[in-house]
């Protein structure tokens, strides 16, 4: 499944860069791409998982820069 997640405070195209790795590295994850520029999360991972999936990316992305969120509507 891939879902398209806007971030809120993402400040630094360098923490966008590491949480992408991060990201990544998750099990279950096909591809993670942050854009600092539009300020969005694209995420490919496990349909039977996204949501746990999505709720390790927000811990990354915390652990990176603690006032980034990501907007999951």
């Amino acid at each position: 499944m891939k879902k398209t997640f806007k971030m809120r405070d993402l400040d630094c195209a360098n923490c966008a860069a590491k949480m992408e790795n991060a990201i990544r590295k998750l099990d279950g994850v096909n591809s993670a791409t942050i854009s600092f520029m539009t300020q969005k999360l694209t995420l490919d991972a496990d349909d039977a998982r996204f949501d746990e999936i999505l709720q390790q990316a927000a811990k990354v992305c915390k652990k990176v820069e603690p006032d980034c969120t990501i907007i999951i509507p």
